[in-house]
């Protein structure tokens, strides 16, 4: 199996669109910690997490999450 890491800019939309991490895991029903994993890297979000991102942001998936071999 090839070893694949999923890299994503919800730190920098979220400073861009000036939201807390409080705020961007209300409006997409996690917690914080959630938000704090998944900007460091450590989490990989559910398919529905990852639109329910993409939607608070108005982008595609694609724009906010890839993967790196």
């Amino acid at each position: 199996m090839i070893h694949m890491k999923l890299l994503n800019r919800v730190k920098a939309l979220r400073a861009r669109d000036r939201l807390t991490q409080e705020e961007l895991a209300k409006r997409v029903q996690v917690t914080r910690q959630t938000i704090v994993a998944l900007e460091k890297g450590n989490y990989v979000p559910s398919l529905l997490l990852a639109l329910a991102i993409s939607d608070v942001f108005s982008l595609p998936v694609e724009q906010i999450f890839w993967r790196e071999e």
